[in-house]
């Protein structure tokens, strides 16, 4: 039998007021700093240690996800560099001249964002695609709803659930999971297509009926429900500058990152290729950015390169501590949870696997049953995605996958991977009005109500299709 100390009851409550505060829409960082505090204190017995407690959870938690912050801010810096040129504008341009009606526009839209998300993260798909393609696709017939739609299940949805290239999501669930990161990566990118698909497919069927002929009517009467500040934005992108190098980029930065993609897939299924373990993926993805990033920059303004390449990684950095910043104290309470990391937190050869001990400690209470487990996951994902990040939550949901696995016969990773497509399907933005959807149904011109509404069906048959396939043959 485990013997439950006052610092596991503290671990427990803490992690039930961090649920709670999630329910209740608020953000979880000042709670998980506290309870940090409690743990500490209550485990060495002194209040000043309880306070270091607070500053090692959070620097053990920089250190693990470092590499998450990195990646970040070379793709963001990136993607200023071509924007720079005009690259970005370029990339997409050509699908316009396909999409002939609203059918056709609705799974071009998809097939881009997605493709958009998978390498850059939604947040520059957005104003991207909503600049250049949506008045496109509302001219060719495809209502707005259904173009705001097809953005938020394909990118915020379908591409981010996964992030199979850049690859946070899965770092942050399988670290906290103790698992290798490609176990959690590749299981999420299977059920992120299979929610992405049943989604976006129900979608599409739930909309067809109102997809009109094209006609110019129906984009000037679009135009005319303007928004201030989403017209401002859509104006911004079409005013990017283009430089005479920008074809040359819209061409380069797609097939080095294609080409980088089916080496990854021969490494992982031929030996006549080397296989990449670990986090190779992710730097071998961020080494090319670079490269990319300095090219750009040099073809750019050569005097100004060295500057540019410097400005442009500063601006990534400011992107990425802004976007994950927050996850920090959060991932540090929940790694006191692991019994590895909390030695480096408490600062002790050897420490007590908190939340591992609770959940053997109270194992007769729990079903072994790992329909119960996968969706007992699934819901406390979606749970934790009711901040609107979609990211918070994913060090909850793979401490507790890590800590449930052995005692109902699932595999950790398939537990993190349903966990993790809770989490953001929800969080990320498909199912959650405060969230980045508000920027999507802003450059749409629809009601953010309307676009969550149109949305919950097909995304929740989506992750309960997903759930049963990863817990049937996973």
């Amino acid at each position: 039998m485990v013997e439950l100390t006052a610092a596991h009851w503290m671990y427990l409550i803490g992690t039930i007021v961090i649920i709670l505060t999630m329910l209740f829409r608020q953000n979880v960082v000042v709670p998980a700093i506290l309870v940090t505090f409690f743990v500490g204190w209550i485990y060495s017995g002194s209040f000043s240690y309880g306070l270091q407690t607070i500053f090692n959870a959070s620097l053990t938690a920089a250190g693990e996800l470092f590499n998450i912050f990195l990646i970040i801010a070379i793709m963001t810096a990136l993607l200023h560099s071509l924007k720079s040129l005009g690259a970005d504008q370029q990339m997409i341009t050509p699908f316009q001249r396909v999409m002939k009606n609203g059918h056709l526009s609705f799974w071009i839209i998809v097939f881009v964002t997605y493709a958009i998300s998978l390498f850059f993260w939604p947040t520059p798909a957005v104003p991207l695609v909503g600049a250049l393609l949506i008045p496109v696709a509302i001219r060719a017939g495809l209502p707005p709803i259904g173009a705001a739609i097809a953005i938020s299940l394909a990118g915020q949805g379908m591409a981010l659930s996964s992030d199979y290239v850049i690859q946070i999501a899965p770092m942050l669930s399988a670290t906290a999971a103790g698992v290798e990161v490609s176990a959690v990566a590749d299981k999420a990118f299977i059920l992120s297509i299979v929610t992405g698909a049943i989604a976006i497919t129900l979608a599409y069927f739930f909309l067809r009926k109102s997809i009109l002929k094209p006609s110019e009517k129906h984009l000037i009467a679009w135009e005319n429900n303007g928004d201030v500040e989403y017209e401002s934005g859509r104006k911004e992108v079409m005013k990017q500058e283009k430089s005479k190098h920008s074809v040359l980029f819209a061409i380069l930065v797609p097939i080095s990152f294609t080409i980088i993609i089916i080496y990854m897939v021969l490494a992982k299924f031929s030996d006549a290729i080397p296989s990449i373990e670990g986090g190779s993926g992710a730097a071998l993805i961020g080494g090319t950015a670079v490269v990319l990033l300095i090219l750009a920059s040099f073809f750019k303004n050569l005097k100004k390169s060295l500057t540019n390449v410097s400005d442009h990684i500063v601006k990534g950095f400011l992107f990425a501590f802004k976007a994950m910043g927050p996850v920090i104290p959060i991932a540090g309470f929940f790694f006191i949870g692991s019994g590895e990391l909390a030695s480096k937190i408490l600062g002790v050869e050897q420490s007590p696997s908190f939340l591992f001990d609770l959940v053997q400690a109270g194992q007769q209470l729990i079903p072994e049953s790992a329909f119960v487990a996968g969706f007992g996951i699934l819901i406390i994902g979606i749970i934790t995605g009711l901040d609107g990040s979609g990211f918070s939550g994913l060090p909850l949901v793979g401490a507790l996958s890590g800590a449930l696995s052995q005692n109902v016969g699932v595999d950790a990773a398939t537990l993190a991977a349903i966990g993790q497509m809770g989490s953001i399907w929800v969080g990320g933005g498909t199912l959650i009005a405060w969230s980045s959807l508000v920027a999507v149904a802003g450059f749409a011109k629809v009601p953010v109500m309307e676009l969550v509404r149109k949305s919950f069906i097909p995304v929740m048959l989506g992750l309960i299709v997903s759930t049963l396939i990863g817990l049937m043959f996973f």
